[in-house]
């Protein structure tokens, strides 16, 4: 029998209710992770594995959303501007992180095998990636 992956075991959903109820009682200020699990009175991972199911939870519930910036750490709710600076930094950090993968894997790939079929298709795919990542971070 496949194994259920930590976000969706009873575990995992008994720490994302611990946390959302910490972060409720908390609201309307976000607590650092620290607090988090002095609040909670879970240890770190399961507070990691609660904040990833309640992240899976809240987006199948309708609930608002969790976010996480530096100046407030996590925090429940739909105010449509932290929502939106969460969602920039995010598309940020991932465009950062998108092109360090094609400068330091998929450019060396294709200069070592530039007639492969395989490495035309995904550097093209990915510059379209990257391009439309890239207009989302600066708009």
């Amino acid at each position: 029998m496949p194994r259920a992956s930590r976000r969706r075991g009873d575990a995992a959903r008994r720490h994302a209710d611990t946390v959302r109820f910490v972060l409720f009682e908390a609201r309307p200020v976000g607590l650092e992770f620290r607090q988090l699990v002095r609040a909670s009175d879970l240890s770190p991972s399961q507070v990691r594995a609660g904040l990833a199911a309640l992240k899976e939870q809240a987006a199948e519930k309708g609930w608002p959303p969790l976010t996480w910036t530096r100046e407030a750490g996590y925090q429940l709710g739909a105010e449509q501007a932290v929502l939106e600076a969460y969602e920039r930094a995010v598309v940020r950090e991932k465009l950062t992180e998108f092109r360090r993968f094609i400068t330091g894997t998929v450019v060396p790939h294709a200069a070592a095998h530039p007639g492969d079929k395989w490495i035309r298709h995904i550097v093209a795919q990915l510059n379209s990636i990257e391009s439309t990542l890239d207009l989302i971070a600066s708009s």
